[in-house]
């Protein structure tokens, strides 16, 4: 079964970090492009972060350039997404996502493989 489980949310103070992983299983990350999203409440889902399949490119949305890092470790079957100077806005439910495509996107329409989700609250 393909699947596709995130962890490492929770509660954080504004400026605060998280690191967020993405664990797979049923399948390789090997020639997988893997991106990260977010749904705030009454919001439409975003891309923001997506690493390539050969781990060479990466794209980061706007709104969290210079604060978030994603990394991926094809031997644990994991990617990651470290958030730096996180802010109240940044509060949302962190989605990863994957699929055999070679250049990612920030856009959900390439991604078959889709995990629960995890929730980031940053409030003081």
């Amino acid at each position: 079964q393909l699947q596709l489980v995130e962890s490492g949310g929770g509660l954080v103070q504004p400026g605060g970090s998280l690191r967020l992983s993405c664990a797979a299983s049923g399948f390789s990350l090997d020639y997988t492009s893997i991106a990260w999203f977010r749904q705030a409440p009454g919001k439409e889902r975003e891309g923001i972060a997506c690493i390539s399949s050969s781990g060479g490119s990466d794209y980061y949305a706007e709104s969290v350039k210079g604060r978030l890092t994603i990394s991926r470790d094809n031997a644990k079957k994991t990617a990651y997404l470290q958030m730096n100077s996180l802010k109240p806005e940044d509060t949302a439910v962190y989605y990863c996502a994957a699929d055999q495509i070679f250049v990612c996107r920030l856009t959900m329409s390439p991604y078959r493989y889709w995990g629960q989700g995890t929730q980031v609250t940053v409030s003081s």
